[in-house]
C-alpha cells in the first residue's frame, strides 16, 4: 500500500463527533424577557407579536370625509378617431381604412369612479439566530434588559412602500459552545465517516481495472476522501471552526401596503377588468393615520363601499399589525361609448382611461391590410 496514504497530517478520524443538528437543542438557549415562547428550531415560523393597545389607532365616532364635485371629461371626435387608429395599428389583421373613413353618429360619455383604499401596516416577529464567535462585541444582558418587540427603535419607513428590515434585538446576545461540533471546531466527515479513505469508484475496490493495477488508487482499492482531503473531519458548518457561537434574537419588521380597489359595474357591454390597466384623474385624496368613510358623494355605492372597507381594514389589520397610515382616493376614469357607421353598417367601440385605450367588440375589417 502506498505510504503517502497511510499517515495523513491533522487530527484523526474517529476522535471528532458526528455533525449534530443545525439548530440548538431544546433548553440550550437562555430565556429573554418579552420574547417568551420562542424556540431555537430554525424551521419553526417566526413568533408574531400583535401591537400593544397604545399602538392601535381608535377611530372617532360619526366622522366622515366630504368629496368635491367633479366634471365628466368629454372626448371629441378627433380624439376618438385617433384612439381607434392607434388601436388598429397594433392589430396586424385590421385595416385602418374604416377608422379613417367612418362617420360618427354619437359619443356618449359615462361617469365612472374608481375607489381605492390603502392601509400601510407594520408587523413584527422574532426568531433566534447565531453566528460564529470571533471575539466580536457581545451586546448581552449585562448592558440592560432587551426592549420589548414594539419598543425596538428602527428607521422610519417610506409610506405605502413594502419593505422588510431585520434588526438585532439589543442586549439579547450571548456566547455558547457550538452545539453542532460540541466545541471542537470540526466534525466527522460524512463521506468517509472519519476513515479518511473511500472505495475507489473506478475499480470498485478491487485494486485492478482492465486486468491491470488501478492507476486511480494505485492498487489499494481505496482513495483519499475528497471532501475532507483525507483528514477524516471537516470544518463545522455552524461555527466555521471557531468552536463558539454568538446567539441573538433577530426582529423582523415587515411593512406592507394593502390595497383595495372598487369600480361599480354598471355597463354590461364594457368589461370592468379593462379599467385595471389604465389611469384616472384622482380628484379626491384623503390621507391620515385613519381615514373616515366618504359621505355625501353622489354615487352611494362608493360611499357604502368606503364605509365597509374602512371598518374591515381596521378590524383585520390592527389585530396582528400596526396601522401606520391610510390613504383613500376617488378617481374619475374616462369612458366614452362611440357609435359610428361604415359601408352602411353600424358599429361601436369604447375609449377609456386617461391613456385613451380602446375596447372594440367588433371591427369592420379583420382579414386584410389596405
Amino acid at each position: 500500500m502506498d505510504g503517502k496514504y497511510e499517515d495523513l497530517a491533522g487530527d484523526s478520524d474517529q476522535d471528532f463527533p458526528e455533525e449534530g443538528p443545525s439548530a440548538p437543542p431544546p433548553g440550550w438557549l437562555d430565556n429573554v424577557t418579552g420574547y417568551d415562547g420562542m424556540f431555537p428550531d430554525q424551521d419553526c415560523a417566526d413568533i408574531l407579536y400583535p401591537p400593544p393597545k397604545d399602538h392601535v389607532p381608535v377611530p372617532e365616532n360619526d366622522r366622515g370625509s366630504a368629496v368635491p364635485e367633479v366634471r365628466v371629461p368629454v372626448v371629441t371626435e378627433d380624439v376618438a378617431r385617433e384612439a381607434l387608429l392607434q388601436f388598429v395599428g397594433k392589430k396586424w389583421t385590421y385595416s385602418s381604412k374604416p377608422a379613417r373613413n367612418m362617420v360618427f353618429k354619437d359619443l356618449r360619455p359615462f361617469t365612472v369612479y374608481r375607489y381605492r383604499l390603502e392601509t400601510f401596516t407594520e408587523s413584527r416577529s422574532s426568531t433566534w439566530k447565531f453566528e460564529p464567535y470571533t471575539d466580536q462585541f457581545v451586546d448581552g444582558p449585562q448592558y440592560g434588559m432587551s426592549p420589548p418587540p414594539w419598543d425596538v427603535m428602527v428607521q422610519p419607513p417610506h409610506p405605502f412602500v413594502d419593505s422588510t428590515l431585520d434588526v438585532r434585538v439589543p442586549h439579547s446576545s450571548f456566547i455558547k459552545t457550538c452545539h453542532q461540533c460540541q466545541g471542537r471546531g470540526r466534525v466527522r466527515c460524512k463521506r468517509c465517516h472519519g476513515k479518511r479513505k473511500v472505495l475507489c469508484t473506478y475499480c470498485r475496490g478491487n485494486g485492478r481495472a482492465r486486468k491491470k493495477r488501478c492507476s486511480h488508487c494505485h492498487g489499494t482499492g481505496r482513495k483519499r476522501c475528497t471532501p475532507c482531503h483525507g483528514k477524516g473531519s471537516q470544518v463545522c458548518s455552524s461555527c466555521k471552526g471557531h468552536k463558539n457561537l454568538m446567539h441573538f434574537i433577530q426582529l423582523t419588521i415587515k411593512r406592507k401596503n394593502h390595497t383595495f380597489e372598487f369600480i361599480p359595474d354598471r355597463l354590461p357591454e364594457f368589461p370592468v377588468k379593462k379599467f385595471e390597466k389604465v389611469s384616472g384623474d384622482p380628484f379626491f385624496v384623503d390621507e391620515s393615520v385613519l381615514v373616515y368613510p366618504i359621505v355625501g358623494f353622489p354615487d352611494q355605492e362608493i360611499c357604502e363601499m368606503s364605509r365597509k372597507m374602512c371598518e374591515e381594514h381596521l378590524s383585520r389589520f390592527s389585530a396582528v399589525s400596526r396601522i401606520l397610515q391610510q390613504r383613500q382616493s376617488i378617481e374619475l376614469v374616462p369612458l366614452t361609448h362611440a357609435f359610428y357607421g361604415y359601408n352602411g353598417k353600424d358599429y361601436n367601440y369604447f375609449v377609456y382611461g386617461i391613456e385613451n385605450k380602446v375596447y372594440s367588440p367588433k371591427y369592420p375589417s379583420s382579414c386584410c391590410i389596405l
